[in-house]
C-alpha cells in the first residue's frame, strides 16, 4: 500500500521548483517508478509536485540549429512512433521500444527513464544499504547475479535505464531548471557514480527538474543502435545492453560513441572499444579485437560472471550488425 500524501498540480515549471522547496516534497511525472518506490519504502514523501500536466514538458520538435528538442514528459510510445527519431536517431527508437511493456511505454516518460531509482533488489527491499544511508552493500556478497561487472566500488547497482546509454552515444545534453537560471549539461555529465556520491545516481538537487533533452543535428553518415539482452523476451531490464554510433566515411569508422548498459551503476561509456575501431572498416578480425577489449578490466561478482562473455558477444553482434 502507498502511504498517504498531499497532491499538488504544479502551474508551471516555475511553480514546480518552488514548490519542491516544501519538507518531504518529491516530483511526480509520470510516476511508474515513483510509486512503486513509495509502495516498497524505498523514501518517503509527505506531498507530491506534480508537473504530469505542463503542456511545454512534451513533444518533439526541431530546433533551429538543427537537431531535436524532446520534452522530459514525452512518453516512450511517442518517442517510439516518431518518424524523424527512427530516420536519424535509430538507436534512440530502439532503446525506447526495448522499454517496460507497451502499457508501461505508454504511461512512462523519458525524462523519468534518465531519473529511475536502481532496481537492486537490496536497494529496494527491506534492507539499510549503503545507498539508503547505511554501512554496508548486500550485494557484494549476496545474491548478486544482476550486478554491475564495472565501476562497483563498495555499491554494485547497474543503471536501469535503456535511453540512458542511447542518449549519450547520440550526444544529448538535458536542460535542468532550478531556483536561478536553467543549465545544460552533457547527458554524460548528468549521472554521478557511487565513488562519487553513493546516495545519489543523478546530479539533480532537491529543486531542479530535468525539462528537455537535446539531440544535435545528426550527421548524414552516422549509423546508430541499441540493443540488450534480458532474461525474459519483454518487460525485463538488461542483463547486458550495447548503444553504438558510429559515423562511418569511406567504409571505416570516423568516429564512435559505445555505451554499454546493465553491467555499471552508471551508463558505461567503453573507451576501449571506440580506440579498438576508429579509424578502421569493421572487418571480423578488428570486431572480435574490440570486443575482447571491452571486456578487459571487468570485475564481476560471485555470480555474474556471465555478464563478461554475455556482453563480449552483444559487442561483436552488434558492430557486425552496423559494417
Amino acid at each position: 500500500m502507498v502511504p498517504g500524501f498531499t497532491y499538488v498540480r504544479a502551474k508551471s515549471v516555475a511553480d514546480g521548483v518552488r514548490q519542491l522547496a516544501a519538507p518531504g516534497a518529491k516530483l511526480h511525472a509520470g510516476g511508474t517508478d515513483l510509486l512503486g518506490c513509495l509502495r516498497d519504502g524505498v523514501f518517503k514523501a509527505d506531498r507530491l509536485i506534480s508537473v504530469s500536466g505542463l503542456k511545454e514538458l512534451r513533444g518533439i520538435a526541431p530546433v533551429p540549429a538543427g537537431g531535436l528538442r524532446i520534452g522530459a514528459l514525452t512518453t516512450h510510445a511517442q518517442v517510439v512512433a516518431d518518424k524523424t527519431i527512427n530516420e536519424r536517431y535509430r538507436a534512440l527508437a530502439q532503446a525506447s521500444a526495448a522499454v517496460a511493456s507497451p502499457q508501461l511505454r505508454n504511461q512512462g516518460t523519458i525524462g523519468g527513464n534518465l531519473c529511475q531509482r536502481p532496481r537492486c533488489w537490496y536497494f529496494r527491499g527491506d534492507f539499510h544499504c549503503l545507498r539508503k544511508g547505511g554501512d554496508h552493500c548486500y550485494a557484494e556478497g549476496g545474491e548478486n547475479q544482476y550486478h554491475a561487472v564495472f565501476g562497483g566500488h563498495k555499491c554494485y547497482i547497474v543503471h536501469p535505464s535503456d535511453t540512458a546509454p542511447a542518449l549519450i552515444a547520440l550526444g544529448a545534453r538535458v536542460r535542468i531548471a532550478g531556483p536561478g537560471a536553467s543549465r545544460v549539461v552533457p547527458l554524460a555529465s548528468f549521472f554521478v557514480g557511487p565513488a562519487k556520491m553513493i546516495t545519489k545516481e543523478t546530479i539533480l538537487e532537491k529543486r531542479e527538474i530535468l525539462t528537455e533533452i537535446l539531440l544535435p543535428a545528426a550527421e548524414p553518415d552516422l549509423r546508430s543502435s541499441y540493443r540488450k539482452v534480458r532474461a525474459r523476451g519483454s518487460f525485463d531490464f538488461a542483463l547486458a545492453g550495447i548503444a553504438l554510433a558510429l559515423l562511418i566515411k569511406d567504409g571505416k569508422v570516423a568516429r564512435a560513441r559505445v555505451v554499454f548498459s546493465g553491467v555499471a551503476p552508471v551508463p558505461w561509456r567503453s573507451e576501449p572499444v571506440e580506440q579498438a575501431i576508429t579509424g578502421k572498416a569493421l572487418t571480423p578480425d578488428v570486431v572480435a579485437a574490440a570486443a575482447e577489449a571491452g571486456v578487459k578490466g571487468a570485475e564481476p561478482l560471485e555470480k555474474n560472471g556471465y555478464k563478461v562473455p554475455l556482453l563480449e558477444g552483444i559487442i561483436t553482434e552488434s558492430l557486425l550488425a552496423l559494417a
